[in-house]
């Protein structure tokens, strides 16, 4: 089936989680299916659901005898040695021939050119596009559809339809997340099982308080969204320029979702019939009787703020927002003896080149960035998303910062959410002034395609998530020199990544890197509810948000200049008792993320750290000085093989 307004294609594309319930759903008013196969989706959790390769091929001839299509979803994350099945699997989806492959991670992409293989491609939301020169550059790159950042209005998906010949796919309706894609990464660091590998824990639907400048107020569920709904909207998604209108739901029954279609389905279709008398309203109570959570139309019209958040009870007397319960709260693993003594065992196995190790350090403040020069870093990383109530880098420091940097290189960090605004400010900062920098910390894919002509170095921060090694030889490829490894990746699987890397890899050793990246803003609690005791935070100032969960851990958020919110680890990272294993595996770069420290505590961790990469020897010595400067320190990802 078919469907056209103004001459152009409109898809209703739709969820199917196992080959049963697709066979009931492919007759419905569905132009399209996407599902996944057994290995490699964003939906790992159930044994019996996803497809087995017989049925994808069949299902693939079925939709086709319907004049229908098929998107397979091979959209998760890949550890290193998931890049082999991941060949095979491109070999047989090759034969085939579904009509687009879903992508989250560019080894796929890599795999795909070194392979010559002819499948088309679709980046998935989980690549976070959200920018003009990140759409140019996959377009570059073969790649024909983009599923949208969630976090992106109608109106600019509007301008980016119309400055680019890309297709456009936005989630219509469905179950929704609260930070931005590929940017949660709390589930694999306290559990080992990723987001961005299809095994979610869902921490954000944990039962949460808040607390601020010692006081508690009364929120429940504070990060649980609303399920997305623009069926009242299909007009203003049309002329958007969206193509495909996703529904959500691939964990959901063949009933839920034959209605749900129908409905969507149905309106599509009367408004291509009539635009002017239009009803949009025609089965909206049906729709509304049958919800799960409760509706939301998230970011299409702007910022939704509180209101996105579901407050909808089930029957038990708990939120539906907490639905199945994936996790409860538990404590950020605490380093011990023993884990060390395994870590060491491992790295020890695994020999490579080592240089000599290098320290860097990313910095929130003019004062903190002046303290780090003073202890002579090696390389200096300027936050491109400063915390209040610091303000962003001006021009007048950063010529101050390079003017007196001696022998360390300074690095302009940039935002991980850059619209045409930011683009324009930074091209014309860094065109129209020398300001003495060395590089840049690039966040998304359009920066390295903006900047790299620039002639300045590039180093990736660790938000593109590169796990494996094909990964990191596209981002070389695109004018990386440097990568920073995913904060996500385990012991065994860091090790092969930073063997088999043809770009060099950095390591965050030490610090609170952001764990959830939040366009959604916690701090509007504090000023909509009333207080109900005062209390002050235990390891953060007061003026910090704190997240409180069920079992009293506190949780940091820190809000940018941007109003974006940064949920830090409560624990700090600390890898300090094996740098040595690491450097002789061939970790050069070590990182400390020290954006949230005072001077002080600061100046302590840089001395001890370039004590420590003066003389390798001395690391588990140093070790036993350094006092925790919050509620103790973890290893995060690095606990889990």
């Amino acid at each position: 089936m078919s469907r056209f307004f103004n001459n152009k294609k409109i898809e209703l594309l739709v969820p199917t989680g196992t080959f049963e319930i697709f066979k009931k759903v492919i007759h419905s008013k569905a132009d399209a299916v996407y599902l996944g196969g057994k290995i490699l989706n964003m939906r790992m959790h159930r044994k019996n659901y996803n497809f087995k390769n017989e049925e994808i091929k069949e299902a693939i001839s079925i939709a086709h005898s319907m004049n229908k299509k098929v998107y397979i979803t091979l959209n998760n994350m890949l550890n290193p040695d998931e890049v082999t099945q991941a060949k095979d699997f491109l070999l047989f989806l090759n034969q085939v021939k579904p009509d687009a492959i879903i992508v989250q991670d560019f080894s796929i992409v890599e795999l795909i050119r070194e392979m010559n293989l002819n499948i088309p491609i679709h980046s998935s939301v989980m690549m976070n596009v959200h920018n003009k020169a990140t759409v140019q550059r996959l377009r570059e790159l073969g790649i024909s559809r983009v599923v949208v950042s969630r976090e992106l209005s109608l109106e600019t998906v509007k301008a980016l339809s119309e400055s680019t010949d890309m297709e456009f796919e936005y989630f219509t309706h469905g179950d929704m997340c609260i930070a931005h894609g590929a940017q949660c990464l709390y589930s694999g660091m306290t559990f080992g099982k990723s987001s961005n590998r299809g095994l979610c824990m869902k921490p954000c639907r944990w039962n949460f308080g808040v607390k601020k400048d010692g006081l508690v107020y009364p929120t429940e569920y504070p990060m649980a969204v609303k399920d997305m709904y623009m069926y009242e909207h299909i007009p203003e998604m049309i002329d958007a320029g969206i193509v495909s209108f996703k529904i959500e739901g691939r964990m959901r029954d063949a009933d839920y979702l034959i209605n749900l279609i129908n409905y969507y389905g149905d309106a599509i279709d009367r408004y291509i019939d009539d635009p002017i008398c239009y009803d949009r309203k025609k089965e909206a109570q049906n729709i509304y009787n049958h919800r799960k959570r409760d509706l939301s139309t998230g970011y299409a019209f702007g910022k939704p703020g509180l209101s996105n958040i579901n407050r909808r009870y089930e029957g038990t007397g708990k939120f539906y927002s907490h639905g199945k319960v994936f996790s409860n709260p538990i404590e950020e693993i605490e380093l011990d003896n023993e884990r060390i003594g395994k870590i060491k065992e491992t790295l020890h196995q695994s020999h490579s080149s080592c240089e000599k190790a290098i320290l860097s350090v990313k910095v929130n403040s003019y004062e903190q960035a002046k303290t780090a020069l003073e202890e002579e870093v090696d390389t200096l990383y300027l936050s491109g998303e400063v915390f209040e109530p610091n303000k962003p880098f001006s021009k007048k420091e950063i010529l101050n910062l390079t003017k007196n940097k001696k022998n360390t290189k300074i690095y302009l960090g940039l935002p991980r959410m850059m619209y045409e605004e930011d683009f324009s400010k930074y091209n014309h900062l860094l065109n129209e002034n020398n300001l003495g920098l060395d590089g840049l910390l690039v966040t998304n894919l359009g920066a390295i395609h903006k900047f790299k002509d620039l002639g300045l170095d590039l180093i990736s921060d660790y938000c593109l998530n590169i796990y494996n090694q094909k990964a990191a030889s596209f981002y070389k490829k695109e004018g990386l020199s440097i990568g920073t490894l995913s904060i996500e990746s385990p012991l065994i699987d860091a090790v092969e990544t930073i063997k088999k890397s043809p770009l060099s890899i950095e390591l965050i050793v030490h610090g609170s890197p952001v764990v959830m990246y939040l366009e959604h803003d916690l701090y509007e609690n504090t000023k909509v509810l009333k207080p109900i005791k005062n209390e002050n935070n235990r390891y953060v100032d007061n003026n910090i948000l704190v997240l409180v969960d069920d079992k009293d851990f506190e949780h940091p958020i820190y809000r940018d200049n941007a109003g974006r919110n940064h949920m830090m680890l409560y624990k700090d990272l600390c890898y300090l008792p094996f740098l040595k294993e690491l450097n002789n595996i061939g970790v050069s770069r070590f990182r400390i993320e020290g954006c949230h420290y005072d001077l002080e505590t600061l100046t302590k961790i840089i001395r001890i750290y370039k004590k420590a990469i003066n003389d390798l020897t001395k690391c588990d010595e140093l070790f036993k000085s350094l006092k925790p400067t919050h509620a103790g320190f973890t290893l995060g990802a690095f606990h889990f093989n």
